[in-house]
C-alpha cells in the first residue's frame, strides 16, 4: 500500500515540472461568407399523348400553363433552400393509333427524381405531381 502510495506522489511531482503552453490568436476570426449552392430543377413530360396542357410554377415566373406536344422539358435554376414544386399534366387528345396510352409526369432536383406520376388510361385525367423540395 504504501508503494502505491509513494508512485501516486512520484507521479504528480513528476507533472508538475512540464511546461505547458496555450496560444491564443492575436486577430479576430473571419468569418467565411456562405457558399451559394445552385439547384438545378427539370420538369419533364413524356408519353404518346398527340396534345397535353401542362402548368407548373417556377419562383421567377409563378404559375405557367401551356398547351404543346410532347415530348417537354423546363429548366431552371435557383439558391433558394426551401421551394414547392408543382407540376400538373392533362391530355387533351391521342392519336387514333395509339391503343397502349401513356403520360409521365416528372419533377428532378440536380438530376434526381424527387416527384413522379404516371397514366396508362385513356380518361383525360390531370396528373399531379408535387411538394416541398428541402436542401
Amino acid at each position: 500500500m504504501r508503494v502505491c502510495l509513494a508512485l501516486c506522489l512520484l507521479l504528480i511531482v513528476g507533472a508538475c515540472d512540464r511546461e505547458i503552453t496555450i496560444n491564443l490568436p492575436t486577430e479576430p476570426t473571419q468569418k467565411e461568407e456562405p457558399k451559394v449552392i445552385n439547384s438545378k430543377i427539370e420538369f419533364r413530360v413524356v408519353g404518346n399523348a398527340s396534345s397535353v396542357r401542362i402548368r407548373y410554377s417556377t419562383p421567377a415566373d409563378g404559375l405557367i400553363q401551356t398547351v404543346t406536344s410532347l415530348p417537354f422539358f423546363a429548366a431552371f435554376n435557383t439558391t433558394e433552400s426551401l421551394l414547392f414544386l408543382s407540376l400538373d399534366v392533362t391530355p387533351l387528345a391521342y392519336p387514333l393509333s395509339v391503343t397502349l396510352p401513356f403520360l409521365s409526369a416528372q419533377v428532378f432536383v440536380n438530376g434526381n427524381l424527387f416527384r413522379e406520376a404516371t397514366s396508362n388510361d385513356f380518361f383525360f385525367s390531370t396528373l399531379s405531381v408535387n411538394g416541398t423540395w428541402r436542401r
